[in-house]
Formats: structure tokens, C-alpha cells, sequence
């Protein structure tokens, strides 16, 4: 029932849904965090709130998070918050069992599938990323052509002009 026979599954999918980096994002957030709501996590990721949106309705429906209840938390279950409880004025979200246990299970070998499923030798791409100050000194470690840096940024991991984002800083910081 639970996450152990996503290894079966295509590299990147739960159930038969392909999971995008921001799903990923978010679950890993949600597993330093505790709990959050939407808006600090499109904050905290330099991603537009909507996409924060689509991502959460897409984690609820596959039961991987659930929507936290009460009007108050505490700090020891918001990780993230300075104050030692707060009354809460947005929706809360937290990982569920299935989500928890799925997190659990993403480890490098899951994660090397994943990204090498994303686009080729996808690792030691974002492997050379996450050690380089941009993409420019990323391809003096590995080969990266056109179609990898276009990639890139579809994904949301380089600007423009090639340079890291802080959604892939944080997505990156967050799997370690």
C-alpha cells in the first residue's frame, strides 16, 4: 500500500503520475517543514504561487499530502516558524502516512532514476548544477547541449540568462 512498490513503477512516477520537480519540492518541504501553507512555500522556492497550487491539488488527490486541521500551531510541528505558536490564516498542508513513507523511500538510487528519466544523463547534470555557480561552469563538467539547457529551464532550475534558481537550490538543499 504504501510507497515501497513505486521501484516497480517508470523513474519519476507514483501510481501512474509523473511527478514533476515541483511535486518533489513539495513533498520535501513539507517533510523538513511539518507542516506549511502554499504561499511561504512559493516564497521560499522563488516559484509562482499557482504553480505551488497545482502542485499541492495534484499531491492531495494521490493522498501523498492532506490539509492540516486546527486554528493554531505550534512551532515543534512548523519547523519553519519563528514564533512559538501561531494562529493560522492560511491552509496548511502536511505529508500523510503514504506520503511520509514515500518520502522515506526516495533515496540515490531513486533519485539518480528520477533525474536520468528526466532528460539524459540527467544526475551528473544536476550533480555538476548543484556544484557550479551556473550553467556555464555546470557544462565544463559535463556535456550539456541546447536541448539540456532549454530543459533546464522548463524545469525552473536555471534563469535565462543561466544561472541557478532558488527553486533548484532549495529542491537540491532539501534531497541531501
Amino acid at each position: 500500500m504504501g510507497g515501497g512498490n513505486t521501484r516497480k513503477e517508470r523513474p519519476g512516477s507514483y501510481r501512474g503520475f509523473e511527478l514533476l520537480p515541483v511535486h518533489l519540492y513539495v513533498l520535501v518541504h513539507l517533510k523538513k517543514a511539518g507542516v506549511d501553507y502554499a504561499k511561504m512555500m512559493a516564497k521560499v522556492s522563488g516559484l509562482p504561487l499557482e504553480l505551488i497550487e497545482d502542485a499541492i491539488n495534484d499531491l492531495l488527490e494521490l493522498g501523498l499530502i492532506e490539509r492540516d486541521s486546527g486554528s493554531a500551531i505550534k512551532r515543534s510541528r512548523a519547523r519553519f516558524k519563528k514564533a512559538f505558536e501561531v494562529h493560522k490564516h492560511h491552509t496548511y498542508y502536511r505529508l500523510s502516512r503514504e506520503g511520509e513513507l514515500f518520502v522515506r523511500s526516495i533515496d540515490e538510487w531513486w533519485l539518480k532514476r528520477y533525474f536520468n528519466a528526466l532528460f539524459p544523463d540527467g544526475w551528473k547534470v544536476v550533480n555538476a548544477l548543484a556544484e557550479s555557480r551556473d550553467v556555464r561552469e555546470a557544462g565544463r563538467k559535463v556535456q550539456l547541449n541546447d536541448n539540456i539547457i532549454e530543459e533546464l529551464k522548463i524545469l525552473r532550475f536555471v534563469t535565462e540568462k543561466g544561472r541557478k534558481t532558488e527553486f533548484f537550490k532549495r529542491l537540491w538543499e532539501f534531497l541531501q
